[in-house]
């Protein structure tokens, strides 16, 4: 029988993963057909399996600002600041149409109340970084731009999680992203349901050892902001504090990072670990450091300690359960 302790985390656990986060997507990824060649790019990760605890919200700017499928492609040209879009063929200029449905499409994107955003890499419209803009319609490119949708979703959502289908690839910075998603959706709905400096308090409590993985001088940083808000108001108080942390959690959470963390952690069960208990904790953790197991052995086993010895504190801490454990993003050497 589960103890009242573990069946409140269990609940807690199981509604997080049963309130669907809002994330935009390239719709191309999702399996629509809406590509210049009138194909798609399905990525089954992302429908499919994070497609169980989030709501897509799929957007294809090109398709969306009145562009047919299938159509002409198009390349970025001119200032890789400012590009222009142009049909690479027939050099026909869509910029002013691009941009006009961007204004509208932000505003709609923000009363969906989207967490986040996944671009397609490489596309003129959707692609994050190093898009290529050419001097003219033709030649060789000039400089690396951004995606004039990617550009203008990011400029209006500053601090909203952005990633690329290409950079998910990679187990690192998708677990950073998916990590960032729900603290930013935390963040969201600490404001609608709270939004009290008590709160702020307790929700940085919480979150402490998780930004503590990124940045240690941060997490001091956001703490003298919890703790001693001044006479600074509340608004710009929170629009600071959300600024340095989701800064904070851009930076990546090193297995160094992540050790320190650990050996913090194991720090709370001096007196009611055995000798032998600590001397296997600090084996599985040295395991870890050496890429002989993956992060979720030592998590699992201080998760497990703290609901053993009824540690309050640690068990608030979403560094031991950031997401759903579905995702088996920590699974990875």
């Amino acid at each position: 029988m589960l103890r009242p302790c573990t069946i409140r985390q269990h609940v807690l656990a199981q509604k997080q993963m049963d309130e669907k986060i809002k994330l935009g997507i390239s719709a191309c990824m999702l399996g629509e057909n809406v590509r210049h060649d009138g194909g798609h790019k399905l990525d089954h990760y992302l429908k499919y399996t994070l497609g169980k605890f989030i709501q897509w919200v799929p957007v294809c700017p090109e398709v969306e600002c009145g562009l047919p499928t299938p159509r002409e492609s198009m390349q970025l040209v001119g200032d890789p600041e400012n590009p222009r879009i142009l049909t690479i063929k027939t050099h026909k200029d869509y910029t002013v149409q691009m941009k006009k449905w961007i204004c509208s499409k932000v505003v709609a994107l923000k009363h969906e109340n989207v967490n986040g955003f996944v671009f397609k890499s490489k596309s003129p419209s959707c692609g994050m970084q190093g898009i290529k803009v050419y001097p003219s319609s033709s030649g060789i490119s000039v400089g690396k731009g951004i995606g004039l949708f990617a550009r203008g979703f990011m400029e209006k959502f500053t601090y909203v999680p952005t990633e690329d289908d290409c950079h998910l690839q990679v187990p690192e910075r998708r677990e950073n992203f998916i990590e960032n998603v729900f603290v930013f959706y935390r963040w969201k709905k600490f404001l609608k349901e709270d939004g009290s400096i008590k709160g702020l308090t307790t929700f940085h409590a919480n979150h402490k050892l998780l930004i503590m993985s990124h940045s240690t001088e941060t997490v001091k940083d956001l703490g003298k902001m919890a703790a001693q808000p001044g006479g600074t108001g509340k608004k710009d108080l929170f629009d600071q504090y959300c600024k340095t942390l989701m800064t904070a959690l851009k930076l990546k959470a090193t297995v160094k990072k992540n050790i320190n963390v650990l050996q913090h952690i194991l720090g709370y069960f001096k007196r009611e670990l055995s000798s032998w208990e600590k001397k296997e904790l600090l084996g599985i953790i040295e395991q870890y450091r050496e890429k002989q197991s993956p992060l979720i052995v030592p998590v699992t086993l201080l998760r497990h300690y703290a609901h053993k010895y009824d540690k309050e504190y640690l068990k608030s801490q979403y560094y031991l359960n950031p997401h759903p454990m579905e995702f088996r993003l920590r699974n990875q050497f």
